[in-house]
């Protein structure tokens, strides 16, 4: 059993937090340092361990992040995508922070569905939006440098606008130069029933309990199609997940990435929020979930989160600078349910690895990002 040692718990204003500072891995969960091989198949020269196990009663992670030298993955625990109670009444989801070694550092338990979890480290905070669907709304949780924490560190934001313009909530969060991007998740569809015209993608400004967003892209929007080289008129049905596209990334490198998941494409947003902003639309051959892409060769980690497992598996292997991974959901005409190249100039999806149950967020992290 782990030793460890309980700092401070406590509900403050619907937050409920503790902090825990491990010397071991706790009872349930696996440490990163001797973790048991995962029971996947991946090409020859990857392996896969268990990075973390759920801690305690959480369940269903689904998005992580870094800031700093810790990971960050959000708890579902069963809340519906409006924020309905799970099955056993229960309404909170709970972020965890871990050691780059698998073990808990702290733990937060906020209101709501997360959905959307990423890292601001120009303010040292993580963002998590919560129901994606409706009644949608954003938390900042700073956590204590010094590896303690408590309630204080959990900000609730409310957005300006609510009902929000699109119709539905908001999902992925990404940070760009400080600027918070955030998707704009099930929308609803013009009075046609067919086509979609609101806002796909706001930068949000927070002030005070506020999160005031600013529409930067429309589901109607014109891009490039990143293939033929046409311009072509958007009709975004299911904005979801987004990233940063590192700089080392041909061609793509330095923009804001929405997937549009139902439809099978891929936004490139590039010098998003300025005047002279340019949309590029990848066509995929099968719709895919979340993505990351290697930043590195060597000593490079991708961190997969198996939702259906209720586990993080850690990845090491012969990634290539600049490849992009993806998690291919469960209705997913190739390979689904497992993880999946996806060639940016093509927009072909190539299955890699087999034996996940429902894999969700993707995070790499490189050697020197340790």
């Amino acid at each position: 059993m782990a030793s460890y040692r309980r700092a401070r718990s406590r509900t403050v204003a619907g937050v409920a937090v503790t902090s825990i500072i491990c010397s071991a891995a706790l009872t349930g969960g696996v440490s990163g340092a001797a973790a048991a091989d995962a029971h996947v198949t991946l090409p020859a020269g990857f392996h896969a361990t268990v990075f973390a196990a759920a801690p305690g009663k959480a369940t269903g992670p689904d998005d992580i992040t870094k800031l700093g030298d810790h990971l960050f993955v959000a708890y579902q625990n069963g809340v519906g995508s409006m924020g309905e109670p799970s099955p056993t009444g229960n309404t909170n989801s709970t972020v965890v922070e871990y050691t780059q070694q698998g073990h808990v550092v702290a733990s937060w338990s906020v209101i709501g569905k997360v959905d959307g979890l990423g890292a601001d480290p120009w303010r040292h905070r993580v963002i998590a939006t919560v129901n994606e669907d409706g009644d949608s709304s954003l938390y900042t949780i700073t956590p204590d440098r010094r590896g303690h924490s408590d309630a204080d560190d959990v900000k609730h934001y409310t957005y300006s606008q609510n009902p929000l313009p699109h119709g539905g909530g908001t999902d992925s969060v990404v940070v760009r130069d400080g600027v918070i991007f955030i998707s704009a998740s099930a929308p609803a569809a013009d009075a046609d029933g067919t086509t979609f015209s609101g806002p796909a993608l706001y930068t949000a400004h927070l002030d005070q309990n506020t999160a005031a967003l600013t529409p930067v892209l429309r589901d109607n929007s014109t891009a490039t199609d990143a293939i033929t080289g046409k311009v072509t008129t958007l009709n975004l049905s299911d904005p979801d997940s987004s990233e940063v596209v590192p700089r080392v990334v041909q061609r793509f490198g330095g923009d804001v990435l929405l997937d549009s998941q139902g439809d099978g494409e891929l936004i490139f947003l590039h010098d998003p929020g300025h005047e002279h902003q340019q949309a590029t639309v990848l066509s995929l051959s099968t719709q895919i979930d979340d993505s990351a892409f290697a930043t590195g060769s060597r000593d490079t980690t991708l961190y997969v989160v198996d939702s259906g497992k209720n586990e993080i598996l850690a990845i090491t292997g012969p990634f290539q600078r600049g490849e992009m991974l993806a998690s291919v959901p469960n209705d997913s005409t190739v390979d689904p349910g497992n993880l999946a190249t996806v060639n940016t100039a093509t927009g072909v999806v190539t299955p890699f690895g087999a034996g996940f149950t429902n894999p969700k967020g993707l995070l790499f992290v490189s050697g020197n990002e340790h």
